[in-house]
């Protein structure tokens, strides 16, 4: 079946199989291997992209079910070299470590600070646990993000002002 997705921006059309995730498409057949392939059932999170701006795990998203949608990898973040200030924070506050749920944990952080429903650290950490990481980088993702979140909050005061 033939579908029409916006992916990172630019028009994408594609040939699916009715039975191929959004994860596979994106992984096995238009080669951004940034987003993850982890639990294959939704418990991890490792698979998270934006959908319409939306968190959702890709693993469980047919493919077919997206044409017409918007669809945010981690390659689709950064403004060329200029990265995403979610990239940059997570590097900054080291909140990786093997880095393989990294992809899916910024996906997720972006749209959670979008969202604008958490105001603390708890919060966050209830907001983030659809992600999973098996290092256990938290407390360095949850500064990433609160960092991300009080220089928005800067960003609205200076717009405000």
């Amino acid at each position: 079946m033939g579908i029409t997705i916006s992916l990172n921006g630019r028009p994408v059309q594609v040939e699916v199989d009715t039975a191929t995730t959004l994860l596979d498409l994106l992984r096995n057949h238009l080669a951004l291997t940034g987003t993850k392939k982890g639990c294959d059932h939704g418990q991890c999170g490792a698979c998270t992209v934006l959908i319409d701006g939306e968190r959702m795990n890709s693993c469980l998203k047919l493919a077919v079910m997206m044409d017409g949608r918007e669809i945010t990898t981690i390659e689709g973040l950064a403004e060329g070299d200029e990265l995403h200030p979610m990239q940059r924070a997570f590097i900054e506050r080291d909140a990786f470590q093997c880095g393989y749920c990294t992809p899916g944990q910024i996906c997720s952080a972006v749209a959670l600070v979008e969202e604008g429903h958490a105001h603390s650290r708890e919060q966050i950490r209830e907001l983030m646990s659809g992600n999973i990481c098996r290092c256990g980088a938290y407390p360095n993702i949850v500064d990433a993000i609160e960092d991300v979140m009080a220089e928005r909050r800067g960003q609205f005061r200076e717009a405000a002002e």
